[in-house]
């Protein structure tokens, strides 16, 4: 990920020759713009979070545009600072966001009801049965769940339904007008079929027969209702004037910049850690944690605890994902910070993360005899409409913040570590697993935990905290460069080659203290269900 050439970036940036990668995630939405060989040049952020209205995770949005507008204009600034230019064209550009969800267009192009994210639970019922029609896992977040949710339950806006989209599509269509998703995020809407790398037909006609007998129904086939499939590399539109406007309204960046398929962040985050290949894996750690394990061939049956969806390119994938990932972490070093400020030292928000997982080492292997979950929200892999986050330990167990903070990390792994446990059932063969996201940016950390959750190496890479922001401009560099190679081949010989990577293998002795936390963690979930039915 070096730069190709001795050219100044300056002069690469006022030329174009760059890529810029835009990712919403669940608390900050980043922008990172690369250079000719991928290497980062600057980069911009800013902070925002879902709310809680009306018992539904949602973003407004108007949320979505000003936060977009604050991470760009971030980006300029920051360019301008390090390399005294600021850009108003990029050679190509790239949306990624939080995958799945609910966002329902009427034909005047208004949301029709507010956007039901990825962590809402309420569609239990909606997956099981389109499960069991399909004979593929329908896990509760998917697009499809919602609709479907939607149209059992009555409500109003159901035949209204024009356009289904997920959040990254959604941004996509505002700036260049195409109604279009990536292969991997439609993969997080629909069922696709492998062979096609398109929605998978019959499963489209079984599911508009399913609907038309509930006699509430969309008026339009489903197939209409849903973006267009692009695999990676894909022209996707370019930037319209309503489009640049709309991210960066000073006018600095103009129209006509070319945009590669919008991605999910788990398509985005196999590219940024360069697992697209089979027997190559990736975990993404932010609120929510997910692996992605790209499979040699289908899996035997259907397994509640993984889904089935596509890299960037349509290949398939073993999802295993959990709704609550390193957030109540984050909460915790938030108190434990206002705890210093509180005795005369205040610190800052990055030096009390890092020491709090720099104690995480010096915990005993099993935690000390303490329990920490991690469930802010409902969690299907475990069972959980509703989550309660909490810390239970026996009178005999030893309280120290060492014990304390390795539990915490392991709760941010405990229900990820359940449905890696179903992969080894299937057989599924992983070489190494790759991982990004702010949890891994203290070195040597959370990435030796993992590696004691998972049982295989765990690689952490320089863009581990950059994550899919840059690996959405990595995509738009391919649309622009190398459309018609393999993805994976361009990968591995375009921005890894001379990648450094820092590689941990499992532990013997984290490997059996794990084990023994695990077991215990497995047996309290029945204090979450307790309560989540007495605590509301």
């Amino acid at each position: 990920m070096s730069p190709q050439n001795q050219t100044e970036p300056s002069e690469v940036i006022a030329s174009g020759r760059t890529a810029l990668g835009i990712e919403l995630g669940s608390t900050r939405i980043k922008a990172c713009l690369t250079g000719p060989g991928h290497e980062v040049l600057a980069t911009g952020s800013s902070d925002w979070e879902n709310q809680f209205v009306d018992r539904m995770w949602t973003y407004s949005l108007e949320d979505v545009w000003s936060g977009l507008q604050a991470a760009v204009a971030d980006l300029l600034d920051d360019t301008e600072r390090r390399h005294g230019v600021r850009p108003t064209t990029v050679g190509a550009m790239g949306v990624s966001a939080m995958m799945h969800g609910y966002l329902a267009f009427g034909g005047d192009g208004e949301l029709l009801v507010p956007f039901r994210t990825w962590r809402n639970t309420t569609t239990e019922r909606a997956a099981t049965e389109l499960t069991e029609l399909f004979g593929h896992n329908v896990p509760l977040r998917w697009s499809v769940a919602h609709l479907y949710q939607a149209v059992l339950d009555g409500e109003a806006h159901v035949p209204q339904v024009h356009f289904l989209t997920t959040l990254a599509g959604y941004v996509h269509w505002r700036l260049t007008g195409q109604q279009v998703l990536g292969v991997g995020d439609a993969s997080g809407m629909f069922p696709l079929d492998p062979a096609t790398r398109d929605y998978d037909a019959g499963m489209l006609a079984a599911f508009d027969e399913r609907v038309a007998r509930e006699g509430h129904a969309p008026t339009r086939p489903l197939q209409a209702l849903l973006p267009r499939v692009l695999v990676a590399g894909e022209d996707a539109g370019a930037l319209t004037a309503e489009g640049a406007a709309l991210l960066d309204p000073t006018g600095t960046l103009q129209p006509g910049i070319p945009l590669c398929p919008p991605e999910g962040d788990a398509g985005t985050g196999m590219v940024a850690t360069g697992a697209v290949a089979p027997r190559t894996g990736n975990v993404s750690a932010g609120t929510s944690i997910f692996a992605m394990v790209v499979l040699e061939r289908p899996l035997s049956r259907v397994h509640p605890e993984l889904d089935v969806v596509t890299t960037p390119a349509g290949d398939l994938v073993a999802m295993v994902h959990c709704n609550n990932g390193a957030s109540e972490l984050g909460a915790w070093a938030d108190l434990l910070r206002e705890f210093a400020t509180a005795l005369g030292h205040p610190a800052e928000p990055g030096d009390v993360y890092g020491a709090l997982l720099g104690a995480a080492l010096e915990g005993e292997a099993d935690g000390g005899g303490l329990l920490a979950y991690n469930y802010l929200s409902g969690e299907p892999i475990t069972g959980l409409a509703e989550g309660r986050p909490m810390v239970v330990r026996t009178p005999g167990s030893r309280l120290t913040l060492a014990n304390f903070a390795r539990t915490q990390v392991y709760g941010v792994f405990g229900t990820l570590s359940l449905g890696m446990r179903v992969l080894d059932e299937e057989g599924v063969a992983l070489d190494q697993m790759f991982a990004h996201g702010g949890l891994f940016k203290t070195a040597g950390v959370a990435q030796r935990l993992l590696a004691a959750a998972i049982g295989a190496p765990v690689a952490v890479g320089d863009t581990a905290a950059e994550g899919g922001a840059w690996g959405i401009a990595v995509l738009a560099s391919y649309r622009e460069n190398a459309a018609g190679s393999d993805l994976a081949e361009y990968l591995a010989e375009q921005v890894f080659a001379d990648a450094e990577l820092d590689v941990v293998e499992p532990d013997a002795d984290d490997v059996a203290g794990y084990a023994a936390w695990l077991e215990q963690y497995s047996a309290g979930l029945r204090i979450q269900q307790a309560a989540a039915e007495a605590v509301r």
